[in-house]
C-alpha cells in the first residue's frame, strides 16, 4: 500500500496572501532554473570536442527511405529442399521392412507442387487420415459457422417428440466446465421443454421420438462389430449422447474422453431418449408409457431447442482425438445439404463430388472416418486438399488445419494417445499431421518447417504393413520420416 505525504500552508482570511507568495516563489525559481541552464549550456559547449560541430540537424526526407515489407509476406524461409536431397533423407525410414511393400509418399511445397514422390499416385487406405477429406468436405459445403439443432416439438393427441438433429457433440447431463467446445446437452432441452409445457399447465405427456433425418444401416460397409465393443465407434444415429461412451456402470459419460477404450452404446437411440425422459421427470413432467418411435409433424409447435458448437469447433474437435462418430455425422450433413440420402453411400457420393471440385479426384469412399478398409484415395488428392486448406483463397477450410495435432504436444501426436504418441526429435512442435491407423494400416499427412523454415506438405501411408504386431514399429518409423522432413535442409 502507499504511502502519502501532506503539506499544509497556513491559511489567510481569503486565501488571497497564499496564492500570491506562491505565485512569486515559482517565478522566482523558474528564473532561476533559466540562468543555470544558459550558464551550463555555454560551459558544455566549450567543453565538447570540434567534431561534433560536423553533426548536421536531423531533417524529414523528401521521399520515404525504404519500404516497409508486408509481415509474413511472399517469403516463407530459405530455399525448398530437393527431391534428391528428400529422397536421401528419407530413404532409410521408408525402406523399413515393418512398412511392408507399396510404402506410398509425398512432400510438396506449400502450394502443393510435388517436390518427392514415390507411388503417390497410387490408391491407398487412408484410415483416419481421411478425416482430412472429411473435414474438408464439410467445412466447403456447410460453412464454418453451421450448427445441428436437437429439438422437441408438439404432436396431436399430448404427444410430444424428441427430434434427432444429428448433433455428434450432443451430451445427455452437462459436459465438464473445462470441456471445450461446450456442446449442448438434453438435461438443457428437457428443461426447456418443461418450462413450456409448464407455461401450458401440462405435466402428463406421451414422449415419442424420431431419428428419420439418417437412412440406412448403422454400421458402414467393412465394419466388424469389434468396433463397437473395442470403443471405436458407436452405430451411427441423428439421435445420441456421448458418441455412444459409457461409464463403468453403462450411464452415458458426459465428458470428452478419446481414451474410453469400454464398449460403446449397442443402442445409442436408447440410451439418448431414456437419459431425456428422465430429465423430464426430475422437471416435473410425468411421462405415460413408454417411448416410441414417432415422426414429427410438419409445422409442429416448437417446446424446445438446443444447438451444437459451431462446425468449426466441432472440426478441430474431431481431428484433434480423430473422433470417427462426429466424422461420420458431418459426412451425412454434407449428404443432406447436396441433395443425397444421409446414409453411408449418400454420405461417400456427397464427399466426392465435394472433394472433387477442390481437385481431389483420386477419392473412392465406404464411410466419412476411415474406419473401413474400404476406403481408398491418392497421396496426391490429400496433398491437394491440405494446400487448398491452408491457402487464402479457401480461408473457410482454415480450422481443418488448426485441428491437427502437435507432434509431443496434442492430440494422437501426444503420448499415450495414439500408436503415433511417441513422436520426438526434430519433428516435436514442428509438425502437424492427421494420424491413421488400422490393424496392418499406418498414415500421417500434415505439415512440417523444414530446418530452413520452408514449409512442407507431406503424406506417409503403409497400406501393407505384414501384421498388427508390426503396427507399432510401423508408426514409429513414420513418424521418423516426418521427422527427417522437418530436419531436412536438404540439396
Amino acid at each position: 500500500m502507499e504511502h502519502r505525504v501532506c503539506f499544509r500552508i497556513p491559511h489567510r482570511k481569503g486565501g488571497y496572501a497564499v496564492r500570491r507568495s506562491t505565485r512569486d516563489m515559482a517565478l522566482i525559481t523558474l528564473a532561476m532554473l533559466n540562468v543555470f541552464t544558459l550558464t551550463a549550456g555555454v560551459i558544455l559547449a566549450r567543453m565538447l570536442p570540434p567534431r561534433l560541430a560536423l553533426l548536421k540537424p536531423v531533417t524529414v526526407a523528401a521521399r520515404p527511405a525504404a519500404l516497409a515489407r508486408p509481415v509474413l509476406g511472399g517469403a516463407t524461409g530459405g530455399p525448398l529442399p530437393t527431391s534428391s536431397g528428400l529422397n536421401t533423407a528419407l530413404a532409410g525410414p521408408l525402406s523399413s521392412p515393418a512398412l511392408g511393400p507399396g510404402v506410398a509418399a509425398l512432400v510438396a511445397d506449400a502450394a502443393g507442387t510435388t517436390i518427392y514422390g514415390r507411388n503417390a499416385g497410387e490408391m491407398t487406405t487412408p484410415a483416419s487420415t481421411e478425416k482430412i477429406a472429411t473435414a474438408i468436405a464439410a467445412l466447403d459445403v456447410l460453412g464454418p459457422g453451421a450448427q445441428f439443432r436437437t429439438r422437441v416439438v408438439g404432436a396431436p393427441g399430448g404427444e410430444i417428440v424428441l427430434v434427432g438433429g444429428g448433433d455428434p457433440t450432443l451430451t445427455a447431463g452437462p459436459a465438464p466446465a473445462s470441456d471445450y467446445p461446450q456442446p449442448a446437452s438434453l438435461k438443457d432441452l428437457a428443461a426447456q421443454t418443461a418450462r413450456t409445457l409448464k407455461a401450458q399447465n401440462r405435466r402428463r405427456v406421451q414422449l415419442g421420438y424420431d431419428t428419420s433425418l439418417y437412412t440406412g444401416p448403422g454400421m458402414a460397409p467393412g465394419w466388424p462389430e469389434s468396433y463397437v465393443t473395442s470403443g471405436d465407434v458407436t452405430q451411427i444415429s441423428a439421435l445420441e449422447v456421448d458418441q455412444g461412451r459409457l461409464t463403468a456402470a453403462g450411464a452415458p459419460e458426459d465428458a470428452d474422453d478419446p481414451v474410453n477404450f469400454r464398449p460403446r452404446s449397442a443402442d445409442p437411440v436408447g440410451v439418448a431418449v431414456s437419459a431425456f425422459k428422465a430429465f423430464l421427470t426430475g422437471d416435473g413432467i410425468t411421462v405415460t408409457g413408454s417411448p416410441a418411435a414417432a415422426a414429427a409433424p410438419t409445422r409442429a409447435p416448437l417446446l424446445g431447442s438446443v444447438g451444437s458448437p459451431a462446425l468449426s469447433a466441432i472440426v478441430e474437435w474431431m481431428m484433434l482425438e480423430s473422433n470417427n462418430v462426429i466424422a461420420e455425422n458431418l459426412a451425412r450433413h454434407v449428404a443432406i445439404a447436396m441433395g443425397e440420402p444421409a446414409s453411408f453411400a449418400g454420405a461417400a457420393t456427397a464427399e466426392t463430388a465435394a472433394l472433387h471440385r477442390l481437385g481431389a479426384r483420386n477419392v473412392r469412399l465406404a464411410d466419412g472416418s476411415g474406419l473401413s478398409p474400404d476406403d481408398q484415395i491418392t497421396p496426391e488428392s490429400l496433398v491437394r486438399l491440405l494446400a487448398a486448406a491452408s491457402s487464402p483463397a479457401h480461408a473457410a477450410l482454415r480450422p481443418a488445419i488448426t485441428g491437427l495435432p502437435v507432434a509431443g504436444f496434442s492430440g494422437t501426436l501426444s503420448a499415450g494417445q495414439s500408436v503415433f504418441g511417441a513422436i520426438g526429435g526434430a519433428a516435436r512442435g514442428v509438425v502437424r499431421a492427421k494420424t491413421g491407423n488400422l490393424s496392418t494400416v499406418a498414415a500421417l499427412a500434415g505439415f512440417a518447417n523444414d530446418r530452413d523454415g520452408r514449409l512442407l506438405i507431406f503424406v506417409f501411408n503403409a497400406s501393407n504393413v505384414p501384421k498388427a504386431a508390426d503396427l507399432q514399429t510401423a508408426a514409429d518409423t513414420i513418424n521418423s520420416a516426418a521427422a527427417a522432413v522437418a530436419a531436412c535442409g536438404c540439396r
